[in-house]
């Protein structure tokens, strides 16, 4: 079979819209009792689950030997060199409130390498793509990561540690730290698009913590596609199984890590 990253991305991204018109058809038909808590104020819907459903069927119609690891159904026990990484609604206390800010996010990662990554925001309609070697695009236009090197200037992004409530006190420090450092944070409630917008300049670096592998798989290869630079606190690989990552571009990552490393320690593995 062929590895040409390009033929996975297409899939990728007709799995990604076929799920974000699902996504938009049942946001209206939402009832309170189709909202079930899988943690504290963490929800998941028959959206997720539905929506999940029709990327893994659309990929698994075309790659029948791949292994799948999903946010609502885990990981299939198919012994593949490839992966599918799923995220099916990232955002889904946005979604169950109005707010257009979520995405579903898909990526493919062959052995350990990330190879395809697609994220999809049905409503604001902007669809982000990277293949491993081909750049990252924001529907079908090139993008790149921002060029700003004053961190007085920098317009950065965060989530809370909600995963991660242990990590509470050294993030209030750090991001004390950090704000009063930057000219803005924000906090909007999917990691996944915010690493895309900060592959496309919009946020010039991102940060945060306690994130499972299918919230930040695509993301940080369209960061990387878009010439910027992701890793875990520490200036590592294991962002994708510590759940710490830092993305931006190199001036403004290496700021981010050097205030980070005052706050945090490598978790034991």
């Amino acid at each position: 079979m062929s590895s040409d990253p390009q033929q996975f991305l297409d899939v990728a991204i007709e799995a990604a819209q076929q799920a974000g018109s699902y996504l938009l058809e049942n946001q209206s038909k939402l009832l309170r009792e189709h909202i079930d808590e899988k943690n504290a104020n963490d929800f998941v819907t028959y959206v997720d689950k539905g929506a999940e459903k029709i990327i893994i069927d659309h990929i698994l119609a075309r790659f029948p030997a791949h292994s799948i690891l999903a946010e609502e159904s885990g990981k299939s026990q198919q012994n593949s060199d490839f992966q599918w990484i799923i995220d099916p609604l990232d955002g889904t206390t946005n979604y169950i409130r109005n707010i257009p800010f979520y995405a579903v996010s898909i990526a493919l990662q062959h052995h350990t390498e990330l190879i395809a990554g697609v994220i999809f925001n049905p409503a604001e309609h902007e669809l982000f793509c990277a293949a491993k070697g081909g750049g990252a695009t924001l529907n079908n236009r090139s993008i790149h990561i921002s060029e700003t090197q004053d961190f007085s200037k920098a317009f950065l992004a965060t989530g809370f540690p909600h995963h991660a409530k242990q990590y509470l006190p050294q993030f209030t420090r750090s991001f004390h730290e950090i704000f009063y450092a930057a000219a803005g944070v924000r906090r909007l409630g999917s990691a996944a698009l915010d690493m895309c917008y900060t592959a496309c300049g919009r946020f010039d670096g991102f940060w945060e913590l306690g994130l499972h592998t299918w919230d930040i798989a695509a993301g940080s290869l369209i960061v990387r596609e878009a010439g910027g630079i992701v890793t875990d606190f520490w200036g590592g690989e294991a962002f994708l199984d510590n759940g710490f990552l830092i993305a931006g571009n190199p001036m403004i990552h290496d700021r981010i890590k050097s205030i980070l490393n005052i706050y945090f320690r490598r978790p034991k593995s």
